[in-house]
């Protein structure tokens, strides 16, 4: 559980870095890392209380990472 927690931190900040990189969001670099890595903390906490999840821990981080860009900027975006 330990090894998989940093891995989800780390690709939850390749894939904010990713996301900035392309141009799929507008938040700024340091933002968007933020983002991820809270949206892939939060899905991995609730994954481990409550036993959902895709599959592996790297597809849950990934999607939980790119969810969490796609609901909170826009969320808060005008």
């Amino acid at each position: 559980m330990f090894f998989s927690f940093f891995g989800t931190v780390i690709i939850a900040g390749i894939v904010g870095y990713l996301s900035e990189r392309s141009g799929f969001t507008r938040n700024g670099y340091i933002p968007s890392i933020i983002i991820c890595i809270g949206g892939a903390f939060l899905f991995f906490m609730i994954s481990r209380m409550f036993h959902i999840g895709f599959g592996s821990p790297g597809l849950n981080a990934i999607v939980s990472a790119v969810g969490a860009l796609i609901i909170v900027p826009t969320h808060f975006r005008r």
